[in-house]
């Protein structure tokens, strides 16, 4: 058996085209457009790509792209003026604080300033806390895209084993709320978890999120089991995998994601869709 490929490539064309769709609905309506400011503190090569990629599908939106750009000089005061100052313009209706910060900023301290209407990466504990009291409204874009690529299997997920691989705020945690919500009966594995091939072996669904290479061995998955492989890591040799052993894994596995071309793409069409759902909150 050779598992089939969520393809992220075209499931995020799609979204971003329904959201192109809400735009021109918009603007045909007389309102503006949605507008994302993205902010980016340093020269992370890894960060200054995802930024790229984000004003790429701003434009294919529709958006209007906001673009603030500093060295990594800039203070944590400063950046959280700047955040207060985009939380209090009103044409702009997403903020994104792309991650990592420089080691002297406190992340937390400037999500905490973002203000939750205006969350777009979902990371702010209101939003967090309203996706953990199943009241969700600007949701956590990666889980929020592994979510609709599960969709894409056809397979429902009440009552199966899932198993997520990695606790993060960003990836596992959120992850596991989603799978909840779907009703599906969900293990959280960390670095202290005992035993984490037979958890593994025993799941239906495995979303991966630990960014370590091929940590997901390919001989631990089920026999028809859903992987979905949120990792992205670059090897010596320059080339990108995942944290599942793709190769092994998807002889295995009935559906599994590629890495680059799965989760990836998603990530950015869910802020898409959570930017133009904030506006209409904001704007209706």
């Amino acid at each position: 058996m050779s598992a089939q490929l969520l393809d992220g490539k075209q499931i995020s064309a799609e979204i971003i085209d329904e959201v192109r769709k809400g735009v021109d609905a918009r603007t045909a309506a007389g309102k503006r457009a949605p507008a994302l400011a993205v902010v980016l503190v340093g020269d992370d090569p890894a960060s200054a790509v995802y930024v790229n990629n984000k004003k790429k599908a701003c434009e294919r939106a529709g958006f209007r792209s906001l673009s603030f750009e500093y060295p990594a000089t800039l203070t944590e005061a400063e950046l959280l003026d700047l955040v207060r100052k985009l939380n209090e313009d009103v044409e702009v209706d997403g903020i994104l604080v792309q991650l990592p910060l420089p080691k002297h900023i406190d992340a937390d301290k400037v999500i905490e300033t973002i203000n939750p209407n205006k969350d777009v990466d979902g990371f702010h504990p209101y939003n967090f806390g309203r996706l953990a009291l199943k009241m969700p409204l600007l949701r956590p874009c990666t889980p929020h895209g592994v979510m609709v690529m599960l969709e894409k299997t056809g397979v429902d997920l009440a009552g199966k084993d899932a198993v997520v691989v990695g606790a993060s705020n960003i990836v596992g945690r959120p992850a596991a709320l989603e799978l909840l919500l779907a009703r599906a009966t969900v293990t959280v594995c960390h670095s202290k978890t005992k035993d984490l091939a037979s958890k593994i072996a025993a799941a239906d669904v495995v979303v991966a999120g630990v960014g370590i290479p091929n940590f997901v061995k390919g001989e631990w998955i089920k026999p028809g089991a859903i992987v979905i492989d949120v990792g992205i890591n670059r090897l010596d040799n320059g080339k990108l995998c995942g944290d599942v052993e793709f190769d092994v894994a998807r002889e295995r596995a009935s559906w599994i994601t590629p890495v680059p071309g799965g989760v990836g793409p998603m990530t950015i069409a869910m802020l898409m869709k959570n930017t133009l759902d904030a506006c209409n909150a904001l704007h209706p």
